[in-house]
């Protein structure tokens, strides 16, 4: 009787614990559409409280139902929503938002702004809602991306920035003027994340632009920081910019040091610099002995290593996301599984969380609505599809929605014990909150693409391809397109000139097996005189001669393969054009292109694993603008406007090898766009060999 007592007992425990950590939970597709379209809903509530009472201020106070400048007031809210508008495919409003603030933006003013702040909300947004706008349906212009209103709008502002950075270190003021710059008697004393937080939005800059001062200035501080860490391989808070002395010397991974780790991992990622990643390396393994204990991160003293606050950040919650970004999935998942704890203790993670009492922090016990642990959710659960961070996602929404909604808005949680709010919403929870929330719930959406399908584009340098995932988030939740940038890089430009050096020296005939002397066979045989007898030749009958009529079919045979096959590499003949929608989130691709199983054929019976592989690559005609480099005159664009998006049959746009020009054979060998050149060649092999 007591075994069954005993088994009955440790079945239930079981059985609570499942429940608990929600391996006995299963979510189907309608769950996931139900909590999507609830972020929708309260994504829109707030949103639309802001249009309607705080718009043209920054932001909206949702217990009044008005309005306030905070950051600068250039209407931050509407310019950090931009992008989330087109994550959730409201497409006719990111279009109208678009046309406003082309038109109503203003940046020639005499106000003092926060570098770091406007650099990731205005500097950042404003680029990602540039990058998104084709997707978007938005008219571009002649040479987007590298071109385009937002583009220039966020240059102008990264401009204004730039004075900040005059400094004997390379490390910026915390505040410049937009009008005159670093504003008199401004203190040299920056957070270090204010120092190493522009990679991302600098480096896109230079890429797109091609002026490479913001690169190199980011890239810069970047620097000086890794120069001046302490021998123990940690950094401080805060530092003097014009002597780099550190004035704060606890070190963390929370708030004013958070980012610069994050724009380390992500710099890397972006751009040609594997050093960033080296850095971040060296720094984990810093973090790790000094401040790790067991799957707690918490402060120390930068030159020591020892404990100086046994505290817990909300802002810290971003890290185990970013762990996910390096590989570190299993480390990631047990501390943000301590976070999540912390959130059931309150409903909310506090600003300060004491570890050892565990404690909300006396006056650091509010919640800002902020999206850092909703962040590593989104990351975690796209590398391990693991239902427990759907049961985490669905927590913070529940609270969010029962605990902060306003007629208004959502607002900040004064307080984690008892939930009292505070009149304020910042625009992050409409940049970040909400859209990491939904791209959780939205596992389909664009943004997780990994590459199946894209967009090819005509830009100044030629073809590319943008809209095929890799997108980088800015510390805003900014999307970047980082084929996009490729698209108007240096290095792109670079890069084609070589691969074009190495293919003038191709010789298709030697890659086929096919010598000069059985070339010449069959030149002859084609190019006899025009008054020989055919009948006569028949009866030139030699010692051999059925031997030669085989080499020469079999020489002729080949020839003609090796024509056809060079005609497939430069033909691309497009399907009927389809008008892209702008108030379907979906895109034209999903429907219109079969799958590569179901494509027909090209004439030649030719196929491709690139095909396969990207069943939805779109193309975009050039725009009729004499910047642009025009189509090779043997490859006329289809006769449709430049938004217009066409679904393609990569291996069906037939163009007679011999009508073009070297360069142009040259040019048609870029048949798949979407993969790297390296790996075109084992296409161009499977091409040779296909009957």
């Amino acid at each position: 009787m007591e075994l069954f007592r005993l088994i009955f007992v440790v079945s239930v425990f079981f059985l609570i614990f499942c429940l608990d950590v929600g391996l006995l939970k299963k979510y189907t597709e309608d769950d996931l559409l139900h909590y999507r379209n609830r972020v929708v809903q309260m994504f829109q509530h707030a949103y639309n409280g802001y249009l309607k009472y705080a718009y043209p201020l920054d932001e909206l106070r949702p217990l009044t139902c008005d309005g306030q400048d905070t950051w600068g007031s250039y209407s931050l809210t509407l310019i950090d929503a931009l992008d989330t508008l087109a994550v959730m495919g409201n497409y006719s409003e990111f279009q109208r938002v678009t046309e406003l603030l082309e038109t109503t933006l203003d940046f020639d003013r005499d106000i003092n702004v926060s570098v770091f702040e406007t650099n990731i909300r205005v500097v950042g947004g404003l680029l990602s809602g540039h990058l998104l706008s084709l997707k978007a349906g938005v008219q571009v212009e002649a040479g987007w991306p590298c071109s385009g209103p937002l583009l220039r709008l966020a240059e102008k502002v990264a401009r204004k920035l730039l004075p900040a950075f005059n400094t004997s270190t390379g490390m910026p003021y915390g505040t410049v003027n937009l009008m005159y710059g670093v504003p008199k008697g401004e203190t040299p004393v920056t957070c270090t994340a204010g120092v190493g937080t522009f990679i991302v939005e600098f480096g896109a800059l230079s890429q797109l632009t091609g002026l490479p001062i913001y690169m190199d200035t980011a890239m810069k501080a970047l620097r000086s920081l890794w120069m001046l860490k302490s021998p123990i391989g940690l950094v401080g808070n805060h530092i003097d910019v014009l002597t780099g002395k550190w004035t704060a010397l606890d070190s963390g991974i929370g708030a004013g040091v958070d980012s610069y780790f994050e724009y380390l991992v992500k710099g890397a990622i972006l751009f040609p610099y594997p050093e960033l990643l080296e850095m971040f390396n060296a720094y984990k393994q810093s973090i790790t002995k000094y401040l790790k204990r067991e799957d707690w991160y918490m402060w120390s003293h930068m030159e020591k290593g020892t404990i100086s606050l046994p505290i817990f950040q909300s802002l810290e919650a971003f890290w185990p996301g970013l762990l996910s970004l390096t590989g570190d999935i299993d480390g990631a998942m047990k501390t943000l599984l301590n976070y999540h704890q912390i959130w059931r203790q309150f409903g909310f993670l506090p600003e300060f969380y004491n570890i050892p009492k565990a404690e909300a922090q006396p006056n650091r016990e509010g919640y800002p609505l902020r999206p850092e642990l909703v962040e590593s959710v989104m990351y975690l659960y796209q590398a391990t599809n693991d239902p427990q961070l759907l049961d985490v996602a669905v927590d913070i929404l529940q609270s969010i929605e029962q605990s902060t909604r306003t007629p208004c808005g959502h607002a900040t949680v004064k307080n984690v014990r008892d939930h009292q709010l505070e009149n304020r919403m910042e625009s992050f929870f409409l940049a970040e909150t909400t859209k990491y929330l939904y791209l959780i719930f939205d596992t389909q959406n664009f943004i997780h693409n990994s590459g199946g399908h894209g967009s090819v584009i005509w830009t100044p340098g030629g073809q590319c391809v943008v809209d095929a995932g890799g997108y980088v988030f800015n510390t805003e939740a900014h999307p970047i397109d980082a084929a996009a940038l490729y698209c108007c890089s240096a290095d792109r430009q670079r890069q084609l000139q070589e691969t074009e050096a190495i293919l003038s020296d191709i010789d298709l005939l030697q890659l086929m097996g096919i010598d000069k002397e059985m070339e010449n066979v069959v030149w002859k045989r084609r190019h006899r005189k025009a008054d020989e007898n055919p009948d006569e030749v028949k009866e030139k009958k030699f010692e051999g001669w059925d031997e030669q009529q085989r080499m020469e079919k079999q020489a002729e045979t080949l020839v003609g393969k090796a024509a056809a096959t060079t005609d497939v590499l430069v033909e691309m003949v497009a399907t009927e054009p389809i008008v892209f929608n702008s108030n379907d989130s979906k895109s034209p691709s999903d429907d219109a292109v079969p799958a590569s199983g179901d494509a027909e054929s090209s004439e030649t019976g030719e196929s491709s694993s690139c095909q396969q592989k990207n069943p939805s690559l779109q193309v975009m005609p050039p725009p009729d603008d004499g910047q642009l480099q025009k189509p090779s005159p043997g490859i006329p664009p289809p006769p449709v406007d430049p938004v217009t998006v066409v679904p393609i049959d990569l291996w069906t746009f037939r163009v007679s090898i011999n009508n073009l020009t070297e360069q142009e054979k040259i040019n048609g060998l870029f048949t798949c766009p979407m993969r790297p050149f390296h790996a075109r060649w084992s296409l161009m092999g499977e091409m040779f060999i296909d009957e």
